[in-house]
């Protein structure tokens, strides 16, 4: 193929998006796959003061900086390497250190809002939802938050009833029907995983 094949992997927080990614890497090989992940591309938040930072709603559209998302995509398209900005969730805000993604084969643009912006879903081959209980995308969720990113078991609660969920509703569970193909049960289900990675291969 003479321009890389880009897939989108959309879906709830705690879904298994990232699991899914990983058997497409495991499909193709790691030197293959340009992955942009969406939670890189947060709004920078240094111009506000910390203390006001915690109150962002991070589940709505508005939370990501999409021009710069658009234009990375557009430069792994052109074969061109982007610095993937890291977010610092920890102080809510855009850290100074990047990422440098090269171009490769096959792109995957990784998020809950994966298949959100119309002009990304234009560039996408392959649109892929991964489906999953709210009950066990909040248990990973609150495993994560609180493992990874130092937030307390009582702010993952009170964020994930006044934010995650009625935004999940909104704005993440319409995109279902955009999808190619949906995947039920979360990224744990290896019989769908297997048929993602057929797909993959009989198309590049």
């Amino acid at each position: 193929m003479t321009s890389p094949f880009v897939i989108g992997v959309a879906g709830g927080s705690g879904s298994g998006k990232t699991t899914v990614t990983r058997r497409v890497i495991e499909t193709v090989g790691q030197g293959g796959v340009a992955v942009l992940g969406q939670d890189n591309y947060y709004r920078d938040q240094s111009d506000i003061p910390e203390t006001a930072r915690a109150g962002t709603n991070y589940d709505h559209p508005a939370a990501f900086d999409w021009l710069l998302l658009r234009e990375h995509l557009g430069a792994l398209l052109a074969g061109v390497p982007v610095e993937m900005p890291e977010y610092d969730f920890t102080r809510h805000t855009r850290s100074p250190r990047t990422t440098t993604v090269l171009p490769a084969p096959v792109v995957v643009l990784e998020g809950f809002f994966a298949l959100y912006d119309e002009e990304l879903r234009e560039r996408m081959h392959l649109k892929v939802f991964v489906d999953a209980d709210a009950d066990v995308r909040f248990i990973r969720r609150l495993l994560r938050d609180t493992q990874e990113r130092g937030r307390s078991p009582e702010s993952v609660i009170t964020q994930y009833l006044d934010y995650v969920r009625p935004m999940h509703l909104s704005f993440v569970e319409p995109t279902k029907r955009y999808a190619d193909v949906i995947i039920p049960h979360g990224g744990m289900n290896e019989p769908a995983l297997d048929m993602l990675a057929a797909r993959i291969r009989t198309t590049i």
